[in-house]
C-alpha cells in the first residue's frame, strides 16, 4: 500500500529535513521530466543533494518516492 504522501511535493524546509532525516526517498523533477531521485544526504539553502548529484532547490520539483 502506497503512502498518502506518495508524489506529494516537498514544499517546506521541514519537508526536505524530515526525509531526510528519515531517510524517505524523493524524485527530482525539472518540468515534467523526472531528471534524478534517491535519499537527501545534504540540503543547503540553494540546493539539495541527492546520492552524488546536486539539484537546484528554485530550479526543480521535489516529491516524494514513496
Amino acid at each position: 500500500m502506497k503512502s498518502n504522501r506518495f508524489m506529494k511535493p516537498l514544499t517546506s524546509p521541514i519537508h526536505f529535513h524530515t526525509a531526510m532525516i528519515e531517510q524517505i526517498p524523493v524524485a527530482v523533477f525539472s518540468d515534467q521530466e523526472m531528471i534524478g531521485s534517491g535519499k537527501i544526504v545534504e540540503i543547503t539553502d540553494f540546493a539539495v543533494k541527492i546520492g552524488d548529484e546536486f539539484f537546484v532547490r528554485e530550479a526543480c520539483t521535489f516529491k516524494y518516492a514513496v
